[in-house]
């Protein structure tokens, strides 16, 4: 069983999620020394990541975050203090990435809207 179990849902599509937790790894990789892999698939990926003294994966779906961590002895004392950051980490990139992918969206719609016909103005009433 593993010692931390993290849960985030989020509405990315597999895409965003996806390039959401390459910068996860990225930072695991620089921050924590880390030596993370990643697999893609084709409805979940998933990013495997091990050091001395802790290791674990991170499943990314469509719609979800699910990381497992499993921590030797001598990380396990700080067992709270690691999941606190871990939550902190993910949940700040998900504030990034949602405004972000609204922002797209919204530039998306108002340049489609822009390339639709435009109606002619009714002619106006002279008085």
């Amino acid at each position: 069983m593993p010692d931390i179990h993290i849960t985030r849902d989020h509405t990315l599509g597999l895409a965003g999620a996806r390039k959401l937790a390459f910068q996860w790894a990225e930072t695991a990789e620089d921050k924590l020394g880390m030596a993370c892999t990643y697999e893609e698939g084709k409805t979940s990926d998933l990013v495997t990541f091990t050091r001395a003294g802790a290791n674990g994966e991170l499943k990314v779906t469509k719609d979800r975050f699910e990381l497992d961590a499993r921590l030797g002895f001598l990380l396990g004392a700080f067992k709270d203090r690691i999941e606190s950051e871990i939550v902190k980490n993910l949940d700040m990139l998900l504030a990034q990435e949602e405004p972000l992918k609204a922002f797209n969206q919204a530039i998306s719609e108002r340049d489609a809207a822009k390339k639709s016909p435009a109606k002619k103005p009714a002619p106006r009433k002279k008085a």
